[in-house]
């Protein structure tokens, strides 16, 4: 066929003998009402209704042909259902049902229903929202604990918001970002250090531990980046040896006394920082959304002005695409590694000030968690998109959230919320296995995979 790929052509029917106008444009008059060969409307129809025509066709377009959000979002789905399926089999009452199924089918398809509603009501009431409390509000209840579940699924967020924008960040510039733990805890140590170590009046002393933090994390960044400059190491082998230097570095300076440790203390703990260091919360408690929540969108929103408005996140948009062709431009890839690496630990060490300034209050060596290596999928999952990383957050936020409570109402284990997050990130990661399940017809590169073109090796 030699019609052009990019008209009408694309999706298999052949091109029209007058050109067709693009999607979202009114047709003439006279192409009103036409017809395609096979029987369905062109882009065209009777005047009056061509924009709309337009804007519902690109809806149905990006949800037929799999669109990144609409692959992410049929990804959670499928993710539930398994996750469902998992809950209802694991259950022994359902089990036990299901052993009459021939003959009672109705009594085991009722179990296994009421197993995976009930966990799952309860996991949304703990993370979203409990409708027992409006009703207590009407009866002079707290109207602040309607909103309790939503802080806590922000909070939970916090941290991964930025160990998730570290990540995309360094995504972007086409690296391979490990060593979010390690940048946390070259932000967390700084910080609590300032904040114990040193006085200062209310709301300096937070700020200058919340810029210790960004620095902490950012040394550590920035040697990953000039490693990879001056002697070529791969940022992945680099970031992974560092986190375990910085785990060792923790439990070294958490076991000094003139050090981290505090006085008096055998435990591998420092002290607390002052008050006057620590990060309000937004309304008091409930609900207890910390001002760090409002420094993670705020990085995010950074981030996004950094990456789509400025020359240096167009030279890490170039340099992540294509190294080759942003060195012919006269950019420097090297310095483009180097700081990119260095704002992706900032980030990171950002978000251990966070934590320790608005949550634990003290250091010990079991504060990093999981915060690092959660932001690598935070990072796949948001498609390595600032907005899309602060929604993925939130999301695990909420199964945390939410398993914790669901644990305590059913008898679910809380484990099955790590189940959910690894089946939600496998299948965003597969999104041709999305395609080939829902019957999705392909999609024009984009997404995930050209995330993945930018990892440099």
């Amino acid at each position: 066929m030699t019609g052009d790929p990019g008209t009408g052509g694309a999706s298999g029917v052949p091109p029209e003998p007058d050109p067709v106008p693009a999607s979202g444009q009114v047709p003439p008059d006279d192409a009103a009402g036409q017809t395609a060969p096979d029987g369905g409307a062109t882009t065209g129809q009777p005047a009056g209704g061509g924009p709309l025509r337009g804007l519902d066709r690109a809806l149905w377009d990006s949800i037929t042909h799999g669109s990144p959000a609409v692959v992410t979002i049929l990804a959670i789905f499928l993710a539930l259902v398994l996750g469902g399926l998992l809950i209802a089999f694991s259950d022994t009452t359902v089990l036990h049902a299901w052993n009459t199924f021939f003959s009672h089918p109705g009594s085991a398809i009722s179990a296994a229903w009421q197993s995976v509603a009930s966990a799952y009501s309860a996991m949304f009431e703990g993370a979203i929202f409990n409708p027992h409390t409006i009703n207590a509000a009407f009866h002079g209840g707290s109207v602040g604990a309607i909103f309790y579940p939503l802080s806590e699924t922000a909070a939970q967020a916090t941290p991964l918001v930025l160990t998730g924008l570290s990540v995309a960040l360094a995504f972007r510039a086409g690296l391979f970002n490990i060593g979010a733990a390690s940048q946390w805890i070259g932000g967390a140590i700084v910080a609590t250090y300032l904040g114990f170590a040193i006085s200062l009046p209310v709301g300096l002393h937070a700020i200058v531990c919340l810029i210790g933090g960004f620095a902490g994390g950012a040394i550590m960044g920035w040697l990953v980046g000039a490693l990879k400059a001056r002697t070529g190491a791969h940022e992945v082998i680099v970031t992974i040896m560092l986190n375990y230097v910085m785990y060792d570095l923790l439990n070294y300076l958490l076991g000094t006394p003139k050090a981290l440790q505090q006085p008096g203390q055998a435990n591998l703990t420092s002290p607390n920082i002052h008050a006057s260091a620590q990060l309000p919360h937004v309304g008091g408690p409930p609900p207890q959304v910390g001002v760090g929540f409002l420094i993670a969108l705020a990085a995010a929103a950074a981030m996004w002005w950094l990456l789509a408005r400025s020359t240096t996140g167009f030279e890490f948009r170039t340099v992540g695409a294509n190294p080759s062709a942003a060195r012919s431009a006269g950019m420097s890839v090297l310095r483009a590694w180097v700081l990119a690496m260095l704002l992706a630990g900032g980030l990171a060490g950002l978000s251990g000030a966070v934590t320790i300034q608005g949550t634990f209050y003290s250091l010990n060596n079991l504060s990093y968690g999981t915060f690092g290596i959660t932001g690598i999928t935070v990072a796949l999952l948001g498609r390595a998109r600032p907005f899309g990383v602060v929604l993925a957050a939130l999301l695990f936020g909420a199964l945390d959230t939410g398993g914790t409570v669901m644990q305590a109402a059913t008898s679910v284990p809380v484990d099955i919320t790590e189940v959910l997050q690894g089946l939600i990130v496998l299948f965003v990661a597969a999104p041709l296995l999305i395609r080939a399940v829902f019957r999705l017809r392909s999609a024009r590169a984009g997404g995930m995979e050209a995330v993945a073109k930018g990892w440099n090796g």
